[in-house]
């Protein structure tokens, strides 16, 4: 597998994370030439400025972890986002809406945040298929296609599960070949990466970034 540090967002997003170990995580990846780090909204303008001079782009969290802030909410959060450098925006959906069958509000939630971005970011939306069915699954990822994002993605790390490739494949055949498809949570190590890739993933959330680059395994979830 060629150029894999560039599928891979280099993550931080435990509320306890220090400033110290955010400029860390900016260095790694500026050494790997990740594709981004992924960071809380808080620190974006700290990433921004230890990645000025370099290709790897930021990225931050939205609605994050349970995507239960209102459509209003995500977009402010957005658009102060991108204010600040964040140059990739990662979504949670409205599961319990999803849930209801409100489709509708799904749909338009997902939009507000697209709407908000404008262009200047690319927008990843986080499911959460650990809480969902199959058919939840493929109705998410097909509202997400419907309403102008990038990216959809699996998980946030911070519910029941992660990324499995049964999930990833699932949802590269509802999307289609066009948009990214990101396998986030429990991706630990260099086979694990290769398998996502293999069943469709075009991107991958991970905090063990540099030892998947060293070719280990890494008891960290997130």
């Amino acid at each position: 597998m060629t150029n894999i540090a560039s599928y891979i967002d280099h993550t931080l997003l435990k509320p306890e994370a220090t400033k110290e170990q955010i400029v860390e995580l900016c260095k790694e990846a500026a050494q790997y030439v990740f594709a981004s780090v992924c960071v809380n909204p808080a620190w974006v303008a700290t990433a921004a400025v230890e990645l000025e001079n370099s290709p790897v782009k930021v990225c931050t969290v939205i609605g994050f972890p349970l995507g239960a802030s209102t459509s209003e909410t995500k977009a402010f959060e957005t658009t102060d986002a991108i204010s600040k450098g964040a140059e990739e925006i990662d979504m949670v959906i409205n599961i319990g809406a999803l849930k209801s069958g409100d489709l509708e509000l799904v749909k338009n939630d997902i939009a507000a945040v697209v709407g908000a971005a404008k262009g200047k970011a690319i927008v990843k939306v986080i499911i959460e298929t650990s809480l969902l069915t199959d058919e939840e699954k493929e109705t998410a990822s097909r509202l997400s296609k419907e309403a102008g994002a990038d990216f959809v993605k699996t998980s946030t790390g911070f519910s029941t599960g992660g990324a499995t490739v049964e999930d990833v494949k699932l949802m590269r055949k509802t999307v289609g070949p066009d948009l990214g498809v990101k396998a986030s949570g429990g991706v630990r190590s260099l086979e694990d990466v290769q398998a996502m890739i293999e069943a469709g993933a075009t991107r991958i959330g991970a905090s063990s970034g540099v030892k998947i680059m060293q070719g280990l395994s890494s008891d960290s979830d997130y």
